[in-house]
């Protein structure tokens, strides 16, 4: 329990069901479908439809999506694919001909078909209870009517003007007065409103075919993208077979590449077996998690890819014995050396939610945009900001991670869930790009192996080692005493450009079934529980 006479927050408990997201109107929201009849499933999904209005630096409908979802508490994890796919003539080839190495942000080449529309209907079809149209309801009504800026999205927004600036649709959706509006300003999204309205109405289809295709196309094509009307039609998600690993007497549970969530396994499977050092900030354990996290990157970055393009070996990235071998390689004293390119781009932004309904249904889900704002592109009348996603492809022709037609990239964001004894105990997720892995790691470790509890384990002080510059971001709550420790073994200690990441969780009592969740202070959003 924290210490009540310093600042922070109480997680919240409720006997029947509880939601955490990064924004209140979304929290409030899943409690309103609870409330009307919904499921957990349903539930996510109206707070993310909401969280696509209200943060849209962080997610959008033209955004990619995963999700874990357990049936009455079930151990059967039921896990979901919606991240989009590359256009059919994104080859290594075509890029090298027009003189790439990279593929540029602010174009329609680091865009892929967005994933995310065709997720929320396939989910909602298959294990929701009340129809699409009601869950849309809620952010239709944000996006006509108008919704309040809240700190945190202000503060993300600010830093984007440049990116807005920049692209006349972004311009003039986004900005006021050529800037970010104020906190507690109201703000309007009515194309994005009528969007939303149309797959209401119509459903999956109404996105991916007929007129707005044809916007998103047209927009695309004309600043030189590869994208067909086919390529909308045809992108669908799918059902994958979840991957885990034990820690703690706990299952943990991911979805399979090509998303990271293999890593964050893999990163507990090393933890195992580091000492607790007594405290979560001491030099030692901060030292271990930061070269766990260096090691693990590094196989991320050389092996995991979409598994339909190349062979992924997950049994063995969670073997004991490549854990062992990864654990062994850890020099207590001193820093690793720098690690190879990543040949990567950094992932910033995400929006991440856990409910848990009356039923004992838990639903980790999670949506993305990739950077803040993703490519920084609209099309002119439907109100749809565009992913960036197709910038965690290579452009190298040897890498398993290379662009090529209908490919999915390497994916950063990752639900996930936890079980014990046959039933499922907690809903989690961390947001947060790169981070995400080493924070599904730090969240565990910290309720597992410190005895924090769901609230308190998502407000201790974090840290990460950039795999792009071998940097390592640690926040201003670290003692100034730990940060010069780590610098003597070698530690290029630097502070974040922002909050390290953000997360959510609902824990299940199964001999009270009390739900507490727990929401980061990092962000906007709360717990909420009845």
């Amino acid at each position: 329990m924290r210490d009540l006479e310093k600042p922070g927050r109480s997680p919240a408990h409720g006997m029947h069901a509880m939601a955490a997201t990064s924004h209140t109107l979304s929290t409030q929201t899943a409690i309103d479908i609870l409330r009307s009849g919904g499921n957990a499933l349903d539930a996510a999904i109206a707070a993310c439809a909401v969280q696509c209005v209200v943060e849209p630096g962080s997610t959008g409908i033209g955004g990619d999506n995963f999700c874990l979802y357990s049936k009455d508490g079930s151990p059967e994890i039921i896990a979901f694919n919606g991240s989009g796919k590359a256009p059919t003539g994104a080859t290594c080839d075509h890029y090298a001909g027009l003189g790439m190495t990279e593929l540029p942000r602010q174009s329609p080449h680091s865009c892929v078909v967005p994933g995310a529309i065709d997720a929320w209907s396939r989910l909602n079809a298959d294990h929701g209870k009340l129809p699409l149209k009601d869950l849309l309801a809620p952010a239709i009504s944000y996006a006509n009517d108008g919704y309040p800026v809240s700190s945190r999205v202000h503060s993300d927004w600010t830093n984007a003007v440049p990116l807005m600036s920049a692209e006349p649709n972004m311009a003039k959706t986004f900005l006021v007065d050529g800037g970010a509006p104020k906190v507690g300003a109201v703000h309007r999204q009515p194309e994005l409103a009528r969007t939303m309205q149309a797959v209401a109405d119509g459903g999956r289809d109404a996105f991916y075919t007929g007129e707005i295709a044809v916007d998103m196309v047209d927009y695309l094509r004309g600043r030189g993208g590869l994208h067909t009307m086919e390529d909308f039609a045809t992108v669908h998600g799918n059902y994958v077979t979840p991957i885990s690993s034990d820690f703690r007497g706990h299952t943990v549970w991911q979805c399979p590449p090509n998303g990271q969530g293999v890593i964050a396994l893999l990163m507990l499977n090393i933890m195992s077996e580091i000492d607790t050092f007594g405290d979560p900030l001491s030099p030692d354990r901060i030292h271990a998690e930061i070269e766990a996290c260096r090691l693990a990157y590094t196989a991320r970055n050389m092996y995991v890819a979409d598994p339909d393009y190349a062979d992924v070996d997950v049994e063995t990235l969670l073997s004991a014995a490549y854990a062992d071998k990864l654990r062994g390689a850890i020099n207590m004293s001193k820093a690793r050396d720098p690690l190879p390119d990543p040949d990567l781009v950094r992932h910033e932004d995400t929006v991440y939610i856990s409910v848990v309904d009356a039923e004992g249904n838990a639903c980790s889900f999670i949506n993305t945009l990739f950077h803040g704002w993703g490519a920084g592109l609209m099309s002119p009348n439907t109100g749809v900001v565009f992913t960036n996603r197709a910038q965690g492809f290579s452009l190298d022709p040897a890498s398993p991670n290379r662009i090529e037609p209908g490919k999915r990239p390497l994916h950063t964001i990752i639900p996930g869930m936890v079980t014990k004894d046959g039933r499922t105990v907690m809903s989690y997720g961390v947001m947060g790009g790169e981070y995400q892995s080493m924070g599904h790691m730090q969240f565990l470790t910290g309720m597992f192996d410190y005895g924090l509890d769901v609230q308190e384990a998502q407000d201790r002080p974090r840290w990460m080692a950039d795999p792009f510059t071998g940097e390592v971001e640690i926040e201003g709550t670290v003692p100034e005493a730990v940060r010069s420790n780590l610098a003597l073994r070698g530690h290029r200690i630097v502070s974040p450009q922002k909050p390290i990441g953000g997360s959510q969780a609902v824990w299940i009592d199964l001999d009270t079934g009390v739900r507490t969740g727990g929401s980061d202070p990092r962000k906007d959003g709360c717990a909420i529980g009845y």
